[in-house]
């Protein structure tokens, strides 16, 4: 049977959010600290970011994300932030697009739309986030959440504005659903990274993951995070039981934008 291609692609740019951590964490995590002011993120409307998805030695896809503008919802001004997901093998195609909306001064997320598009699978997910209620809505079914809510998306913009400290383990209770809290992310080490964008210097770090998949306990997944002022993933690897994923940053480009 052929990989589903869009998971492994669209998990592996949301690397330390999609699914609950493992319990039993290393001893005295500690929350992280913010590194840049709300008006001084490590990102900006226009910027886009580029990756190319490998298993082994074989380019299966790419994914990108793209901080489209600022916008208001419901009377909060936000960062809009779209992602996309192309990828191919053989002859199963995936074409994948998300839009997340969150908040500028504390990053929560405010809005989410899925659309998924994979061969005869077509469903669009809209959800409305809540913070002063602690509940959001999908497709029009209310549900409970968290007080800052950060979805999968939004959860990658809000990891690139904290510090990030060598042997320092850290403890997120944010992700939309509450019963998949604490995110737990092992900060390891630093390192130059080699990418198709070229060679920078990274921090590297290793979210611990409760289920099964591309960020199991097994699957050593690791993360680097470029250790400059734009914290951009650079590049992310996991071992499957097909093969060994890569997804390496390939163009990194501020867009105009009218």
């Amino acid at each position: 049977m052929t990989p589903n291609l869009s998971p492994l692609v669209r998990q592996s740019v949301l690397a330390v959010l999609s699914v609950a951590v493992i319990g039993g964490s290393p001893a005295q995590p500690v929350k992280g600290e913010p590194v840049h002011s709300p008006d001084g993120v490590p990102f900006g409307v226009g910027e886009q970011l580029t990756y190319r998805a490998k298993v082994n030695f074989l380019t299966v896809g790419s994914a990108s994300m793209t901080l489209e503008g600022i916008e208001s919802v419901r009377g909060h001004a936000a960062y809009h932030a779209a992602f996309e997901v192309n990828g191919r093998l053989l002859f199963f195609r995936v074409n994948d697009h998300y839009e997340t909306w969150f908040d500028t001064i504390s990053l929560s997320s405010l809005r989410l739309v899925e659309h998924i598009k994979e061969a005869n699978y077509d469903p669009q997910r809209d959800y409305e986030f809540y913070p002063e209620r602690q509940v959001y809505i999908r497709n029009g079914e209310e549900k409970p959440s968290v007080a800052e809510p950060l979805d999968e998306l939004s959860f990658i913009y809000f990891m690139r504005s904290m510090k990030l400290e060598v042997g320092r383990t850290y403890e997120f209770n944010r992700y939309y659903h509450p019963d998949r809290n604490p995110v737990v992310v092992k900060v390891l080490r630093r390192e130059p990274v080699k990418v198709p964008l070229g060679e920078f210097d990274a921090i590297v770090v290793e979210p611990i993951i409760k289920s099964k998949g591309l960020f199991s306990e097994g699957g050593r997944a690791e993360v680097w995070f470029a250790d400059d002022s734009t914290r951009r993933i650079l590049k992310l690897k996991s071992k499957l039981s097909f093969g060994t994923l890569y997804l390496e940053l390939k163009s990194a480009e501020y867009l105009p934008r009218g």
